[in-house]
Formats: C-alpha cells, sequence, structure tokens
C-alpha cells in the first residue's frame, strides 16, 4: 500500500495544492509593502520622462468612425498615461492630440492606433507635432469638428 500524499511521513509535512496556496497568500500579507517615493521638490515633476513631454496631433483614416474608436482612444491613452483629447471629424477621420512621455507617445502612435478597436479598418495614421498639454487636464472625448 503506497502512503497518503495528505499524512505526514516520518515527520514531514505534506504538500497538497490548497496548503502551497494558503503559504503563498500567507507570504503575501506577511511581506512587507515598500514606502511610497518621496515627493519631488516644489514646483518639480515627479519623473524625468515628464520633464521632457513630446505631444503630436494624429488624423486616423479608414473605417474608424462608429466602431467605439473615440472610447477606445480614451481608455488606451489613459492606460498609457497620455494626456490630451479625441474627436470625430466630418470627413469621415478621427483626429488626437496625444501628449506626455515620448516612449508612450510613440507606443500609442505606431502600435495602438494603427490596428485600433476589433471593429475598425485603419488605412493612415498621420501624425504632426504639437504643443504637449498639461498632464493634470487628463485625456478627454471632445465633439466633432
Amino acid at each position: 500500500m503506497f502512503p497518503s500524499a495528505t499524512a505526514p511521513r516520518h515527520g514531514r509535512l505534506a504538500l497538497t495544492p490548497r496548503s502551497v496556496a494558503a503559504a503563498r497568500r500567507a507570504m503575501a500579507s506577511a511581506s512587507p509593502q515598500p514606502p511610497p517615493p518621496p515627493p519631488p521638490p516644489q514646483g518639480q515633476h515627479p519623473s524625468p520622462a515628464n520633464s521632457n513631454p513630446k505631444a503630436v496631433r494624429v488624423v486616423v483614416k479608414g473605417r474608424v468612425q462608429g466602431v467605439f474608436f473615440r472610447d477606445w482612444t480614451v481608455e488606451t491613452a489613459r492606460a498609457l498615461g497620455l494626456a490630451g483629447w479625441v474627436r470625430n471629424r466630418r470627413d469621415g477621420t478621427v483626429e488626437a492630440l496625444l501628449s506626455g512621455d515620448p516612449a508612450r507617445v510613440d507606443e500609442m502612435v505606431s502600435r495602438h492606433l494603427p490596428v485600433g478597436p476589433r471593429a475598425a479598418a485603419v488605412t493612415a495614421v498621420v501624425p504632426s507635432p504639437a504643443d504637449p498639454v498639461d498632464p493634470a487636464e487628463g485625456f478627454s472625448r471632445k465633439p466633432t469638428a
């Protein structure tokens, strides 16, 4: 007869999926959380990336209206920590102003906007330089222009 997988054998503890999960939860709750970073000195930005923001105005062409493109852009830009806005244009395109960390702006322009939400069919993304906006403004949806 084989020893039971749940019964201790020769003074050893038996490891079960339930006991391992409980031990992991106990270790996670017992581990100290690192203290938050100290606030930056008065009048300075919290990170070097924000000290030199990048901004672009983008026109997105294709099947981009009526496919949740503006709401998707708001969600994606906020997830990347960008400021700015997005709106439909009467010519059937979508226009956006993206401002923030240069790497995040580039990621939005080169990786996210060319794909868009599932129902979109983007044929072109045309960026042009723009003036950065205050990060405190966040990212919003504007009315059609």
